[in-house]
């Protein structure tokens, strides 16, 4: 008896799109991020970063780099701890809920759990692996 909900013949393509959509996320946030530059480093120097430039710089090669190589799922596992680092410190470092007046607070709230969502995603990758459609089962 099978007990998953995903028949065995479906799941490197249910793989698959996980990666692409939780992808998506970080080519979405890597191009706004290297089409706006100067705004981003703006906001990093706002955070109180040092050297914004390189933070920025550093932020768009993740979120490019790791996003294409955990769409084609190559690096998989390794990818997916980077980018769940990268996520926490984004998360408490932008999103700091607890700082904000009740005016901010549930909007970023919503931002900093959105993150720990988006870790707990790549926590699977990270554990389970890309799946056989990617190039790391080839």
């Amino acid at each position: 008896m099978n007990n998953t909900a995903i028949a065995p013949s479906s799941r490197p393509l249910v793989l698959l799109a996980g990666r692409i959509l939780m992808g998506a996320i970080f080519l979405n946030a890597g191009i706004r991020k290297l089409l706006g530059f100067s705004a981003t480093v703006g906001y990093f120097t706002k955070l109180g970063f040092p050297a914004p430039e390189l933070f920025t710089v550093l932020a768009i090669v993740i979120e490019l780099g790791g996003s294409i190589l955990l769409i084609i799922g190559w690096k998989s596992r390794w990818v997916a701890w980077v980018l769940a680092l990268f996520v926490l410190i984004a998360a408490l470092a932008a999103h700091r809920f607890w700082q904000f007046d009740a005016a901010q607070y549930a909007n970023q709230m919503n931002h900093f759990m959105k993150n720990l969502a988006i870790i707990g995603g790549l926590l699977f990758v990270a554990t389970f692996g890309p799946g056989s459609a990617s190039i790391d089962k080839r």
